[in-house]
């Protein structure tokens, strides 16, 4: 499979400092630790709560999650749902920015406001129909604003998540020009 470019531009930017060549296989491991139990475990369906955290060999801190409120979830903490969203709208993003520097478009500013919809089958079990990733890049004066709207579409076919999950994920970009002279 080609790696998607736009003509006259190359499609990566390399990190100066490596040398060697790309690994095939990346491996990627966290640690889920339940903190939910009220003292009687799971002996009823409301006797715990769904509380957790989640955690990964040297970052700084864990993630606190429960599950949707819908589903007696703490609404203080991330569900599953909303940490999926997030990782296909970070998935974007950091294919965005790298596509941008190797294509000379400068971005300021970058937001998304994803959002996603998931049917509850009869049975209580679930499934993601779309996501839908509303960026707002605002790139320099100086850049080429039709590129950069471009290279959402190069970023939305080569971000890792995006290709893993089976349901569409949309994109629904706005490009800004910044009206800062550098």
């Amino acid at each position: 499979m080609e790696t998607p470019s736009l003509p006259n531009r190359p499609p990566l930017l390399r990190d100066p400092s490596y040398s060697g060549a790309m690994p095939k296989t990346h491996h990627y491991s966290t640690h889920l630790t339940w903190t939910g139990n009220l003292g009687a475990g799971t002996a009823d369906y409301a006797a715990y709560s769904r509380d957790h955290e989640v955690s990964a060999p040297g970052k700084l801190a864990p993630i606190p999650g429960s599950s949707d409120p819908k589903f007696r979830g703490d609404p203080t903490r991330y569900n599953p749902e909303e940490l999926l969203v997030a990782s296909l709208s970070q998935c974007h993003m950091l294919w965005y920015l790298h596509l941008c520097a190797a294509n000379e478009v400068v971005v300021e500013a970058y937001e998304d406001n994803p959002s996603g919809t998931m049917l509850e089958e009869s049975d209580g079990s679930g499934v993601f129909t779309e996501v839908t990733l509303r960026p707002t890049v605002t790139v320099s004066a100086t850049s080429d604003s039709r590129r950069a709207a471009e290279l959402h579409n190069i970023a939305a076919r080569s971000c890792f998540m995006a290709k893993s999950v089976r349901f569409p994920v949309r994109h629904e970009p706005r490009v800004e020009q910044s009206t800062r002279l550098a």
